[in-house]
């Protein structure tokens, strides 16, 4: 269908230049085009052109020029208070976004208590100007597509894990490769040991996110690491939101829960390492590419001080880690 001009909603002029309106006010002001010229630091020639223009664009007259004298025509005198809210509001948004730091910086750290909150504290210490609101939304999965969406600016988890059109999407800097751990009820026979065998799980059913939409780079991870060791995958558990909700369905599965090192103490369980080899889970700094903000800087130096403090980045010989994973924590995009 070929649109009428006539059309409702259809603009009869373009978009007008702010530097058009400026011209004008300016001349509007000093009625004398030498005087406009010098304030705006151009050529009389220029502006002279820069008004042409804009009469052309309105299809209106707006001065009447004498060899003696520059006087406004009655649509000048009506386009100029239009022309200073334009250029008002023009100039309160160039200053609301002058500075990035001025709005709040959304972190996704997954969980409370972890190696992502630990980034977050040094980061406001940095940057103490800045606002850095933590958000705990469970799940790299959910939270890069929130990323992209606009509603979450930075999170942390297993980039590998997502859909490479969503990755290409989005900067990457390597944190940490964290030891994974399981979770025992406090009554599970290997609860008692100070570090569990992958091969001591076999046969056993380990719950990792199966079924949870929001972390399927982790439940993916897990079946990687499975298959290998001959652990059963726990199917999907009710979606528990809070730890103590988290706490009362895996107590009513009993089943051991994978998880990392740091993962928060929960009362009647334990955490016990990993290990023989010891499996890693690859942590990302993920933010969603061409996003310009200090506090973004500052979570970046953030995890580099900390990784250099306590070697975060120096991969265990021997260590489980799948290709895909390893490959992309050599890398920062």
């Amino acid at each position: 269908m070929v649109s009428s001009a006539a059309d409702p909603g259809t603009p009869t002029h373009p978009p007008t230049d702010p530097r058009l309106l400026r011209a004008f006010v300016t001349v509007a002001e000093e009625l004398h085009f030498t005087r406009a010229a010098a304030r705006l630091y151009i050529a009389q020639q220029a502006l002279s052109r820069d008004i042409r223009r804009l009469e052309r664009e309105l299809g209106a007259e707006l001065f009447v020029r004498t060899t003696r004298q520059v006087t406004l025509t009655a649509d000048g005198e009506r386009l100029l208070p239009y022309a200073r809210r334009v250029l008002e509001a023009h100039a309160d948004l160039a200053a609301a976004f002058a500075d990035p730091a001025a709005r709040p910086l959304f972190v996704d750290l997954n969980t409370d208590g972890m190696t992502a909150a630990r980034v977050l504290t040094r980061a406001r210490e940095l940057a103490p100007a800045c606002e850095l609101m933590a958000r705990f939304e469970s799940g790299l999965t959910w939270a890069a597509d929130e990323i992209l969406a606009g509603r979450l600016d930075v999170s942390f988890g297993r980039a590998a894990g997502l859909a490479p059109a969503v990755r290409a999407r989005l900067g990457v800097q390597p944190v940490r490769y964290e030891p994974m751990a399981v979770l025992l009820p406090d009554d599970h026979p290997l609860a008692a040991h100070e570090v569990v065998a992958l091969d001591e799980l076999t046969d056993e059913t380990v719950y990792a996110g199966a079924g949870n939409p929001r972390t399927e780079e982790w439940t993916d991870l897990a079946g990687l690491l499975f298959a290998e060791w001959g652990i059963s995958l726990a199917p999907p558990a009710p979606l528990a939101i809070g730890v103590a909700e988290f706490q009362r369905v895996m107590a009513k599965s009993g089943n051991p829960v994978l998880c990392v090192v740091d993962f928060p103490p929960m009362p009647d369980t334990v955490v016990r390492p990993l290990v023989r080899p010891v499996p890693l889970s690859p942590l990302l700094l993920v933010w969603r590419k061409g996003l310009r903000h200090p506090g973004l800087d500052a979570l970046r130096k953030a995890a580099v001080q900390l990784g250099s403090e306590e070697d975060w980045m120096v991969r265990p010989g021997g260590s489980w880690l799948p290709e895909i994973d390893a490959s992309l924590m050599l890398k920062t995009t």
